[in-house]
This record gives structure tokens, C-alpha cells and sequence, in this order.
């Protein structure tokens, strides 16, 4: 067994986990120790017993192969039993969720900005997942957070680095190190999820589809399930091999970064599905022949069809958004008979619920969606779900949609982000808002009036524990609604995020554009917060 080497070191300002773990610029993390007061920092909070198995892995972006050799030797000296880590460093984030579950490891360190852009002048980051496969919950990251405010040494082994590309087992320090495979786990447990032998029926009938992997970690799973398991053709899943740097391009499965996919199902001769995963591959965009779903509808849709797959059958306990996603949810839910449960922006808040049963589907507007299987968000078992709803019934996206909202009605919604804005400018907006809280409900802005203003706080309903200021909520009459979050998955500046919706009934006009629709709810945003006198920005820089 290799000695263990005590490196002493100071703290860092700023190692703060935000909603998704530690993200930085690449140069912040190349620092010396940055990145190393971080991992043991995670380590002396989680205190591993002698022999404990830890699951490492990420996205493939720059600098990843790098911090992955470290954390080896560092979990080595940390007391570590054994380290799985995918083959080429590669895990998505629900792939290393799923790992770490079958496992039965301690938890797992997932080095990924999701979908943030990579490369020597970009994002990095590290998360810590605990052993239910899910993000730390809060009481974990505070922890960690309080300790790289006095940690003052970290340690590790003397050891070379391992050989990341090739499977199989190796010792560093007296530790095992298993190369796995890092797709076969994870495209296993998708077949025993979904009907494959009913999507392969319909493509065989000439159903088609293209997926975007962006450049990002969701290629080798697509092209394992998606062409070699189902049967699609060749050249369905495009930009399929995993760049450090995303191929220049910003890993984001949205309308914007997407815009390629978007125009080609938009276009004349456009496959039945469009789909896109991001940078680590727990997003997922959905787009019919011809028709957009937006991710809160998305959630909405599949939660009201997601007994066509067989794993699912009977077993729909309730379903959970994130407090900004959409309404839409909660209309299912009531009309099926389960609780729908509001919680704030973050996985982890999922996490409880997943494991006391009382949720079986997940979701969040930013293109994240899930279910009970893992504990993180699964880009493409959204996109599986998908085709196996359409497999089984038969109908197309645009015919799906359209039937949804006949039966639930259609919540018109978008996201306008402003982003990088001084920070002194966002706390003053938030501040401004919290202030008129108490004096906002009985106004009317045009057509709007104001019912309820809050500031979000909700309580777990399994073990009790408040989470407060999640974000502004103006609820008008009508059920329309307009939120403000400042974000915490950026790496410079602040982003202020406001969320847009209006609710038409099965009788209203079901096919409008959705911008004339939230017209009303953008003016009445920008009178009650008054976002161009504080982030000098006359309009979003980012709309979803």
C-alpha cells in the first residue's frame, strides 16, 4: 500500500455547491488544490467507512481526465475500498446515478457544468452524489461548504495515473480501480423499463426519428439504444462522439442552441421525433413533426400516458415539479386521482420523495425530466418514454399534444433569462419584489389581478425540512402566474430568471402563438419589478 501524503493548503472564497454541485471557470478549477480542497473537503464531510465503493465519472469536458486522476488518488488515501469510473472518464449523470444504486456504492463524484459550454476558457464542475444514486441534499452541501472554509490539508497517494481507456481492474494504493464499461449498465435497465420490442415494431414500420447528442456524453447511449437495440438507421443520432470542448457549440438542448434540429422538424420531410440531450445528459429536448413540446407540457404529457410502458403499469404514486415548471402537471394529477408536489428548483428536492414512494414522475421546465428508475434527471428515458407512448398509441406527437389539451387545457409558458447581470443589480430587483409582497395582492397591471404574492417556501413532506426563499411567486386571478429565481447553475455574474405563464381552458384557443399569449404576463412582470431600471437589459437574453 502506497503512503499517504498530507498536502497543506488554504481555503478558497466561493467553493459554495449551488443547485448542481461546485461550477467555475476551467482556470479557477486548474488552480492548485482548487479543485483538491473541494474532493476532500466532500470526503470529511462524508466520512467514508474503511472499504467504502465511490462511483467517479463525468461528461468528457475539458479538464475532466485531469481531476478524475486526482480524485482516484485522493479516495485511495481517503480510506476507499474500491472506485468504479466509467471508461474514458465518460458517465452520464443518470448513468452514474444508476451505477452507484446497483452497486450499492457510498456515493459518487460526477464531474460535470451540465450544460454549460467546455473547454480550456469554459465551465467545469463537481458534484457529490450520495448513495440513494441522488444529489446531496442540503444538509450535506452546507457541510461541505463550511468545511473548504477551514480545510488546511488534503491527501493522497504517490501513484502514476491509471489507464482511463481500458476496461478492467487496477491498484492504486491498495485500492481497486474498475474500468467499466460505462453504457451497458444503464442501456440494460432502459430495456427492462420500456416496450422495445413495440418501438422496434414501429420503426420497422417506418417510424424515424433524429437525435442531437451535442457533441456531449448522451452519444454512445443513443447510438447503443437508439440504432443498435431498436433498430433506427445509421445516422439517426448526429453529433454522437463526446468533445472536451462540445465542438465549440453550447451543450443546451433548447430552441436556441438546438436551432438546427428545430428548423429540421419544422422543414418539409421531417422525421416522426426530434430529440436532443445536453453535456451530461440528463435534459432532454422534444420536438414532433411540426410541433415543440415544451418541458413543462412534456412532464405533463408523459405522466398522463406513462402506463404504455410496461415498468410503469399501476404504479403512477404522484408525480413532483419544480415550483417554476408549469401548472399543467397538477391538472393531471388531479384528474388521475395522485398529489402532484411543488418543490423548489433542484433534483435533490425529488430525491425524498422518489425514495418514500410518493412520487413517481419528476420534472422541471429547464428540459429536465425523470422518474423513480434513478435519482438524478434522464435526458434520454425521457426520450424513450416518449417513443414508447408513441409506439404503443399509435398517434404522433402534434396529435398527442393537441388531444391533451382538449381533455386538460394548455398552460402557455416561457422562460426569459437575463444573464450575467451584475449581481448588485439582481439583489436589488429581488429585494424590490419582496418588499411589495404584502401590498401586491388587489392590484391590477392591465388585464391582470394580482391574487396571491409570496415568497416561496416549501416543507418536506418526508422529513420535515424548510427550505425558504426559493423564488418570488405573483399569482393573478385566472390562474396565470409570473415567477422570479435568481439562478445558481451559472459561473459568472447572477441570472435572473422569469417565468411566464397563462392558462386557457379545453375551450379556449388551444393553437395560439405562445408569445401573444403571455403578452399581458410579460408587461405586468416588468411593472411589478421594473427589470430594465435594475439589470439595465431591455430584453432577455435567453427565451424557453
Amino acid at each position: 500500500m502506497s503512503q499517504i501524503v498530507s498536502v497543506p493548503t488554504q481555503p478558497f472564497e466561493g467553493q459554495a455547491p449551488g443547485t448542481s454541485g461546485l461550477r467555475k471557470k476551467v482556470k479557477v478549477f486548474q488552480q492548485p488544490n482548487y479543485a483538491e480542497n473541494f474532493i476532500q473537503s466532500v470526503f470529511d464531510v462524508v466520512s467514508p467507512d474503511l472499504g467504502a465503493v465511490l462511483v467517479i465519472g463525468g461528461d468528457g469536458r475539458f479538464h475532466n481526465r485531469t481531476v478524475i486522476q486526482q480524485a482516484i488518488r485522493m479516495a485511495a488515501a481517503n480510506g476507499y475500498g474500491k472506485v468504479l469510473v466509467g471508461q474514458g472518464g465518460i458517465l452520464s449523470t443518470p448513468a452514474a446515478s444508476h451505477v452507484i444504486r446497483k452497486y450499492k456504492a457510498s456515493g459518487g463524484l460526477i464531474l460535470s457544468a451540465s450544460h454549460n459550454p467546455g473547454g480550456p476558457d469554459e465551465d467545469f464542475g463537481i458534484k457529490y452524489n450520495i448513495a440513494n444514486g441522488g444529489p446531496a441534499p442540503e444538509s450535506v452541501t452546507g457541510a461541505i461548504l463550511a468545511r473548504t472554509k477551514e480545510i488546511d490539508i488534503w491527501l493522497t497517494v504517490e501513484a502514476g495515473d491509471i489507464d482511463l481507456d481500458k476496461l478492467g481492474d487496477v491498484e492504486v494504493g491498495g485500492m481497486t480501480v474498475s474500468v467499466i464499461d460505462p453504457v451497458a449498465d444503464y442501456a440494460d435497465l432502459m430495456e427492462e423499463l420500456f416496450d422495445f420490442p413495440a418501438i422496434r415494431a414501429a420503426v420497422k414500420d417506418g417510424f424515424t426519428m433524429r437525435f442531437d447528442a451535442m457533441s456531449a456524453v448522451t452519444g454512445p447511449y443513443a447510438t447503443e439504444i437508439l440504432e443498435k437495440r431498436l433498430g433506427f438507421g445509421r445516422g439517426t443520432v448526429v453529433n454522437g462522439t463526446p468533445l472536451e470542448d462540445f465542438g465549440g457549440h453550447h451543450p443546451d438542448p433548447n430552441l436556441i442552441h438546438a436551432k438546427e434540429l428545430y428548423d429540421l422538424m419544422m422543414g418539409e420531410g421531417a422525421p416522426d421525433l426530434g430529440a436532443a440531450s445536453d453535456g451530461d445528459g440528463d435534459r432532454n429536448l422534444i420536438i414532433g413533426r411540426g410541433r415543440f413540446i415544451t418541458p413543462s407540457d412534456s412532464l405533463a404529457m408523459l405522466a398522463a400516458n406513462i402506463e404504455c410502458a410496461p415498468a410503469y403499469k399501476g404504479r403512477l404514486t404522484g408525480i413532483a415539479r419544480s415550483m417554476p415548471t408549469s401548472a399543467a402537471a397538477d391538472r393531471v394529477a388531479e384528474a388521475l386521482g395522485v398529489p402532484c408536489f411543488e418543490t423548489p428548483t433542484g433534483w435533490k428536492f425529488f430525491g425524498n420523495l422518489l425514495d418514500a414512494g410518493m412520487a413517481t414522475i419528476c420534472g422541471e421546465e429547464s428540459a429536465g425530466t425523470g422518474s423513480d428508475h434513478v435519482r438524478e434527471k434522464d435526458g434520454l428515458w425521457a426520450v424513450l418514454l416518449w417513443l414508447n407512448i408513441l409506439a404503443a398509441r399509435k398517434v404522433s406527437v402534434d396529435a398527442l399534444a393537441r388531444e391533451h389539451w382538449a381533455k386538460f387545457g394548455r398552460n402557455y409558458y416561457a422562460r426569459h433569462d437575463y444573464e450575467g447581470i451584475a449581481t448588485e443589480g439582481a439583489n436589488a430587483l429581488m429585494a424590490g419584489l419582496k418588499d411589495q409582497l404584502a401590498t401586491l395582492p388587489g392590484q391590477s397591471f392591465s388585464s391582470l389581478t394580482v391574487a396571491v404574492a409570496d415568497s416561496f417556501s416549501y416543507t418536506d413532506p418526508v422529513d420535515g425540512s424548510v427550505s425558504a426563499n426559493q423564488g418570488i411567486r405573483v399569482l393573478f386571478e385566472g390562474g396565470s402566474r409570473v415567477v422570479f429565481r435568481l439562478s445558481g447553475t451559472g459561473t459568472q455574474g447572477a441570472t435572473l430568471r422569469v417565468y411566464l405563464e397563462n392558462y386557457t381552458g379545453p375551450d379556449g384557443d388551444l393553437d395560439a402563438e405562445t408569445g401573444d399569449m403571455l403578452s399581458p404576463q410579460i408587461a405586468a412582470a416588468e411593472a411589478i419589478a421594473g427589470i430594465v431600471q435594475h439589470t439595465g437589459c431591455t430584453a432577455p437574453d435567453v427565451i424557453t
